[in-house]
């Protein structure tokens, strides 16, 4: 797999942070749409931002369960890295705790943080609470979803 970013004269349209159950696929298969995410990052088209916390998670699942794919990671990170926001302060996070798990709260205080329009993430509980979206400027969809809205 070749992830070697584009240089682009304009800045990209998204900004779109990616939870690790997007960016994990995306690595470690070329195909499907978390893989077409992380390609259209490397051409240019989006910017995947994570938090801190993202990126830990996606290097220690890709050592234990898929050891095959860190090179993969490695040239993603080195040739096309992702904008990295640091992770929120627990004041942002307990923000979130009333509605999602301490550590899912804190993912999604991250991307509310990063002040951009879509969260990417498979995870469901995401997505069935209507009030994460309510209180949040963030619309929250999965990667198919997210391919559908941008028309790409």
């Amino acid at each position: 797999m070749s992830w070697s970013r584009k240089s682009m004269a304009a800045k990209p349209d998204h900004r779109i942070f990616v939870d690790s159950n997007v960016l994990i696929p995306g690595i470690y298969s070329p195909k499907g749409t978390p893989a077409k995410i992380l390609y259209l990052h490397a051409s240019g088209r989006v910017t995947i931002v994570v938090s801190q916390l993202i990126l830990t998670e996606t290097v220690l699942t890709l050592r234990e369960k898929k050891p095959n794919a860190v090179a993969a990671l490695n040239a993603f990170l080195t040739n096309s890295p992702p904008e990295i926001v640091i992770n929120p302060s627990i004041d942002q996070v307990k923000k979130w705790t009333e509605y999602l798990h301490f550590e899912d709260a804190a993912i999604f205080a991250a991307a509310v943080s990063a002040e951009l329009e879509y969260f990417v993430t498979g995870d469901k509980h995401f997505h069935t609470d209507s009030s994460l979206t309510e209180k949040s400027s963030l619309r929250i969809v999965t990667p198919a979803q997210l391919i559908r809205l941008l028309d790409i």
